[in-house]
């Protein structure tokens, strides 16, 4: 266990014990984040275009549905995949829809929402690292630390939302620009943390903003129309295609728990994580 694992399981009282509730941050973590961002896309447009549920009905449905697989999430004492990866790409859905319903019911612009967002996250960490004195995902074995993780993702996706739209309609870089411009800063992410110029909690929390309006470019993309700047393969087939991706790749990681969190020995624990 790393040190600073140590401290962050030591500093804090806990109620009932839990294993670490995130998946470790592995090749197919990445993977299935920047699907589920891409399903958040278009799903959300195939649910309010072509159901015709319109924004308010759509949100007000997927907030719902994310509010039972929460519970069930937070009910758990450990990572269960399934569980977890439904509530990302239900959490990439509602978040895109906060940002939509800003934007064309509200008439709220771009820049003002990315910037809120932005404060929103900002807030959100620096509350969680008061209370916690750590930001690491290795750690989050207290529901209390779970509400400060889900509310950072909640934001991250809004903010992707916002930040991605403005670079690529506000700005008119269109899709694959947009889409190329945060995988390479991504990239610049990787780089510079593979030097040691930048820990491994900022580089995670920098690289899961980005790879949101990665995926969302990605989604636009393929499922626009030409006339749009896509590919046309429409919200139907780009959300079924990366749904049953996402799919197989849980299925794979239940089955081989590549992704699971190792088991903390009890010794390792401070007495308050024994009771």
């Amino acid at each position: 266990m790393k040190i600073d694992d140590q401290y962050a399981y030591a500093s804090v009282p806990r109620v009932r014990q839990m294993l670490n509730k995130v998946p470790e941050v592995t090749f197919y973590f990445w993977v299935i984040k920047v699907l589920a961002t891409t399903v958040g896309e278009t799903a959300a447009d195939f649910l309010n275009v072509n159901l015709h549920l319109g924004l308010t009905g759509t949100t007000v449905a997927m907030v719902v549905v994310l509010a039972v697989v929460l519970v069930v999430q937070f009910r758990a004492d450990r990572y269960v995949p399934w569980v977890y990866w439904l509530a990302v790409v239900l959490i990439s859905i509602v978040g895109t829809l906060i940002t939509d319903n800003l934007v064309d019911n509200l008439g709220v612009p771009l820049e003002v929402t990315t910037a809120v967002f932005a404060v929103a996250l900002a807030a959100t960490f620096g509350a969680w690292y008061r209370s916690e004195r750590t930001l690491s995902i290795h750690t989050i074995v207290t529901s209390r630390r779970e509400g400060f993780y889900w509310a950072a993702i909640l934001f991250t996706f809004a903010l992707g939302t916002a930040a991605g739209d403005l670079l690529a309609e506000s700005m008119d870089l269109g899709y694959w620009r947009s889409g190329l411009i945060f995988g390479a800063l991504i990239a610049l992410v990787a780089a510079v943390y593979s030097r040691s110029w930048l820990g491994a909690i900022p580089a995670f929390w920098i690289a899961y903003v980005l790879t949101r309006p990665l995926g969302a470019s990605l989604g636009d993309y393929l499922s626009q129309a030409p006339d749009d700047g896509g590919l046309g393969l429409g919200t139907v087939v780009t959300s079924a295609l990366f749904l049953a991706t996402i799919l197989a790749l849980v299925v794979y990681l239940s089955i081989t728990k590549r992704d699971a969190s190792p088991v903390v020995p009890t010794d390792e624990r401070s007495p308050a994580l024994q009771r």
